[in-house]
């Protein structure tokens, strides 16, 4: 019997199922969007969510499930009793809170280390430790691995990709010696390759799926490594950008580079890195001005191989982060032209842009010089812009041709730590 991969994406506003083939031809697809989501809420939206999208799935589906693997949201910390119950509110990805815990990971392993921004996994955990009012933790876990552990029943694990913000060293592949002198290393979870089989579904949760007690569950990964590997990008200086309300450039690279005055960060990959850096432009500034429909007719009206002659830098407000760090920049929208068609015009060429100086500043930093580009996100269908970053990047920009993270998730879970190349081609 041919047995599907399923892969879980839990992202900020919902959660996205997908089962594919050994082919990776798409076999079912289902979704439950979360709408506004309150911080008290979370965790037990996402538990009913998990068991319901797959619940979803034609029973057919289901029982020939063979493997599971899922993403969640990069720096998103549970304080975990001993029966997997969060003990507080999930700590967001995005919360800010831990402002005097990153002074103190700043202080010890120094300001340019992953983990030294209030919004890291280990700044939450930090946080989170000091309440005195949270009772016995057993272990503190990303979303990405409490979710995998209710399906596994087994807690206390991680992978090297969602453990990083948490300060995990994963060239050596440990918890530094200087983290245990903030949280007993104890409380933070073993750490695995992404991919790396963690074993059997859980019998009772088998049972109450419609899956077979033989399911294996993997290791999982972030929501935008799961949306990198849906891309299928493999081989180094190929990169994905990531056209969404912001800019997000992820490159492969034979060089681990780290700079987090820029944001600047490396994740494993097998023998090589993946590279990245966010800027704060992005489709979110055209809004400003247009909606999609004005977009796409004003588009087919530009000369993607002219030059606009403006020189603009879209941001929405002012601050900037990659690949200049200000967080004084303003936005330089003008002077703006009479026509809609050129103003549209310099602002597609700004923003592709910041990308070409983005994938320099890596390059600039030790990474591997970029060689092609892959798009996903909304502006990766616009053939206008994709012709107007081609031309200033100076290599091919090519559109992915799936784009869903759930769809990487469930790559994940198909071909586990084959993924991630471990030796050099010769």
């Amino acid at each position: 019997m041919v047995r599907y991969a399923l892969g879980l994406d839990f992202g900020t506003g919902g959660v996205r199922a997908m089962a594919l083939a050994p082919t990776e031809e798409i076999e079912a697809a289902e979704r439950i969007d979360f709408g506004h989501l309150a911080e008290q809420e979370a965790a037990r939206v996402w538990r009913d969510s998990l068991f319901e999208v797959i619940a979803m799935l034609p029973q057919g589906v289901r029982k020939r499930i063979g493997s599971i693997a899922l993403d969640g949201t990069s720096g998103t910390v549970l304080a975990c009793d001993s029966e997997l119950d969060p003990l507080h509110p999930p700590l967001l990805y995005h919360d800010a809170r831990a402002r005097v815990e990153a002074e103190r990971i700043a202080d010890i392993a120094g300001p340019e280390h992953s983990a030294a921004s209030a919004s890291s996994g280990l700044a939450k955990v930090l946080w989170l430790q000091a309440r005195p009012d949270l009772g016995a933790i057993r272990c503190y876990l990303n979303q990405a691995d409490w979710l995998t552990a209710l399906l596994s029943g087994r807690a206390g694990l991680s992978d090297y990709h969602n453990a990083l913000k948490l300060g995990f060293d994963v060239a050596a592949k440990r918890w530094p010696v200087w983290i245990g002198q903030l949280v007993p290393l104890a409380r933070l979870p073993q750490v695995v390759a992404p991919g790396s089989d963690i074993g059997p579904i859980e019998h009772a949760q088998a049972n109450r799926l419609g899956l077979a007690g033989d399911c294996l569950i993997r290791a999982g990964t972030t929501d935008s490594i799961a949306a990198f590997l849906a891309a299928g990008v493999r081989r180094p200086g190929e990169a994905v950008t990531s056209l969404g309300t912001t800019l997000v450039l992820k490159l492969l690279s034979e060089k681990r580079v780290e700079a987090a005055r820029y944001g600047v960060y490396s994740h494993w990959f097998g023998r090589l890195w993946l590279a990245g850096g966010a800027s704060n432009a992005g489709g979110g500034v055209l809004r400003q001005f247009f909606d999609d429909v004005r977009i796409a007719a004003l588009s087919s009206e530009i000369d993607p191989q002219a030059d606009s002659g403006l020189d603009y830098y879209p941001l929405p407000q002012s601050g900037e982060r990659f690949p200049v760090n200000d967080p004084a920049l303003p936005p330089r929208l003008s002077p703006r032209p009479a026509a809609d068609r050129q103003f549209l015009h310099g602002l597609l060429e700004g923003l592709a842009r910041i990308e070409a100086q983005g994938y320099a500043r890596l390059a600039e930093l030790g990474a591997t010089p970029l060689v092609r580009v892959v798009s996903t996100g909304g502006g990766a269908r616009n053939e206008t812009y994709r012709r107007i970053r081609q031309r200033l990047l100076q290599v091919e920009v090519a559109t992915a041709q799936e784009q869903e993270a759930a769809f990487g998730a469930a790559r994940l879970a198909l071909h586990g730590t084959a993924l991630f190349p471990l030796q050099s081609k010769t």
